[in-house]
């Protein structure tokens, strides 16, 4: 119970960041272990900052109106 309970929340806190916005970096580790072992791992902020540039773009600045 007690485990159903625990991965329900995981799910559901992975949901939210990706609603909002923010990948989950973990998802990115396995998936490069997995997929591309011969290439090297962002760190968590390379990653972070890398993912910021491709969503909002290189310049800094905010293209959206909201």
């Amino acid at each position: 119970m007690i485990n159903k309970i625990t991965r329900t929340l995981r799910q559901l806190s992975q949901s939210m960041r990706l609603m909002v916005g923010v990948p989950e970096y973990s998802t990115y580790v396995a998936h490069m272990r997995n997929a591309h072992p011969d290439r090297p791992v962002m760190s968590h902020e390379e990653f972070f900052r890398e993912r910021q540039e491709a969503r909002y773009g290189g310049n800094g600045k905010i293209s959206r109106c909201c």
